[in-house]
């Protein structure tokens, strides 16, 4: 039955994806050719309005295949969604990203992720990326390659300073897991190393624009599930928490972003919040009265089948 239910979730997902990727196009086609500033505006409106309806049906089937589902949320009072903001969280499977989007809709614009700049070539989901002007990087790691995304990054995000925008960043870089915590020899309980690079951008090419860093936290404290969990309907509990941050003046502006100086003060000002981050998914999963090393670890109702196929 669950499988059949994730065949099903998967097909409307995917019909969702297809119909708005395509749909998207037209308006990005005449963004890109007209150049007068009405037009733009208008297709400017016309991609957000797609974009939100593919999250608002994602959110309907995500509520359809969980009605039990305990969404634990605080921190989204006072949010704008005519505003700017930088979004920062914790990073453990794929499911967090349709988590904060339906967390976030109807709260804050549509999330903008930075990208890696092959990511453009994947079959239709990199065609939505381009028209939605989602800024793709190389990522490089030498000082010349930092320019470079910086002023990649600043003539894309130029044209969110048309129109209400939040830009997206997992600061771990990659999903967090045991295994991966270990190799990275990482500090945190219960996360990586914060990599401070997509932020550093960020906030060289927009941060007088941002209204607040948004620090987001997930925990999922019955075990991390995979996407294939979320399509079957197995997500039976959330906990997620906002809390908005004032963002340093000193931490603005482009001309410093590759200077040593500035790393530091970025990277002390980043560590500072996963210490208290740590700290936090600690004190959720305690409430839950589930140990520590649930979040991360396989889902109870893997572990359960394990041990069932064991005994077996």
């Amino acid at each position: 039955m669950q499988a059949l239910r994730g065949a099903f979730t998967v097909f409307v997902l995917g019909l969702n994806t297809l119909v708005v990727a395509l749909s998207l196009v037209l308006p990005a086609l005449l963004k890109l050719v007209v150049p007068l500033a009405a037009v733009r505006r208008l297709a400017d409106r016309a991609l957000a309005a797609l974009a939100s309806g593919w999250v608002a049906v994602n959110n309907a089937w995500i509520a359809a295949v969980h009605p039990g589902a305990r969404w634990d949320v605080q921190g989204l009072d006072g949010l704008d969604p005519r505003g700017w903001y930088l979004v920062s969280s914790n990073h453990q499977t794929w499911v967090d990203i349709l988590v904060l989007q339906r967390v976030f809709h109807g709260r804050i614009p549509f999330l903008k992720f930075f990208l890696k700049r092959e990511l453009i070539w994947v079959p239709v989901i990199g065609l939505a990326w381009w028209a939605l002007d989602f800024p793709f990087m190389s990522r490089g790691k030498s000082k010349g390659a930092l320019q470079k995304d910086l002023e990649t990054t600043r003539r894309a995000c130029e044209k969110f300073k048309r129109i209400p925008t939040s830009v997206m960043n997992f600061v771990e870089g990659t999903r967090a897991t045991p295994a991966k915590r270990a190799k990275d020899k990482s500090p945190y309980q219960h996360l990586l190393r914060p990599k401070i690079g997509g932020l550093s951008v960020a906030l060289a090419t927009m941060g007088e624009q941002f209204q607040a860093l948004l620090d987001v936290t997930i925990v999922y404290p019955h075990g991390t599930p995979t996407f294939w969990d979320l399509l079957c309907g197995r997500l039976d509990a959330v906990i997620v928490r906002v809390l908005p941050r004032g963002i340093p003046a000193e931490l603005v502006g482009v001309e410093h972003a590759a200077e040593r100086a500035h790393v530091v003060k970025l990277g002390r000002w980043v560590e500072q919040q996963w210490k208290e981050k740590d700290r936090l998914i600690g004190e959720l999963l305690r409430e839950t009265g589930l140990p520590d090393a649930a979040q991360g670890g396989s889902r109870p109702s893997d572990q359960g089948a394990a041990r069932e196929t064991r005994a077996a």
